[in-house]
């Protein structure tokens, strides 16, 4: 239990492996990354360092604990389980320039900590390289809209996934689609306000670039029928903050891109 309160540097956290060299990828694609099955292992663990995350200023760290999971069942206490949800923190593709940790998300993807890229999702990443080499993981047993303390239940284990390309479309950002819906993800750095915005943004293009809805429809049915939320914000931690705008698949929009 000492482990769990000891300081650890940044840079032995948020493992991922990779990368992945793709044959067919080239720069103006889109890589498609389905996510077939998560498996996790049987513990996890939680944690928040000192002055880091929402509470932190009445939950003092550090402060962390181990939970197991078994049938489908994450315990976190004698009290307290509550139902696996396993998902991926870390997805993303080489950056347009230079080189990037797993830890900040951007355009290229990383940390982008949405808890839709889970079983049965496609995440689709814009290729900057030949080959885009992919990375994948910060797997995680179960994590909340926010990760509010900094860490959902993260975990080991192993992952089955299904790559494609699309040809000669790109976005600015991921998107992740679900058997319901489409997201699009906003990043900033220490800023959700321009997070969300950037996410609004991103859907407001597809809807109008790949559905013919003019820029005032879309503003209008991303306000009355879509939703707006929180991937990841662990004030006052620094780094970057990650929005996602969930758009349903109808009639009029069924997929992020019309192909």
């Amino acid at each position: 239990d000492a482990d769990l309160i000891k300081q650890i540097d940044d840079g032995d956290v948020n493992p991922a492996t990779g990368p992945i060299y793709i044959e067919g990828a080239e720069p103006g694609d889109t890589l498609t990354v389905k996510i077939i099955d998560i498996k996790t292992e049987s513990r996890g663990v939680a944690r928040f360092s000192p002055n880091e995350g929402q509470l932190h200023e009445k939950a003092k760290g550090p402060y962390g604990r181990f939970l197991t999971v078994a049938n489908d069942t994450i315990n976190l206490n004698e009290k307290v389980s509550f139902p696996l949800n396993p998902m991926l923190g870390v997805i993303g593709v080489a950056p347009e320039t230079g080189s990037i940790l797993t830890m900040p998300a951007g355009k290229h993807g990383g940390n982008l900590d949405n808890n839709n890229n889970t079983i049965g999702s496609t995440i689709y990443l814009p290729v900057k390289h030949n080959g885009a080499f992919l990375g994948i993981g910060d797997m995680h047993a179960s994590m909340g809209d926010g990760e509010i303390c900094g860490t959902g239940v993260e975990i080991g284990g192993d992952v089955l996934i299904e790559v494609g390309l699309i040809k000669n479309i790109t976005t600015n950002y991921p998107v992740t689609e679900t058997a319901t819906s489409w997201i699009t993800h906003g990043v900033a750095n220490e800023d959700i306000q321009l997070a969300m915005k950037i996410a609004c943004e991103e859907a407001a293009n597809l809807l109008v670039k790949h559905w013919e809805f003019t820029y005032e429809d879309a503003f209008i049915f991303l306000s009355v029928a879509c939703d707006l939320g929180i991937a990841q914000n662990v004030h006052p931690c620094k780094g970057t903050v990650i929005a996602k705008l969930t758009v349903p698949k109808i009639a009029a929009c069924p997929a992020p891109f019309k192909l």
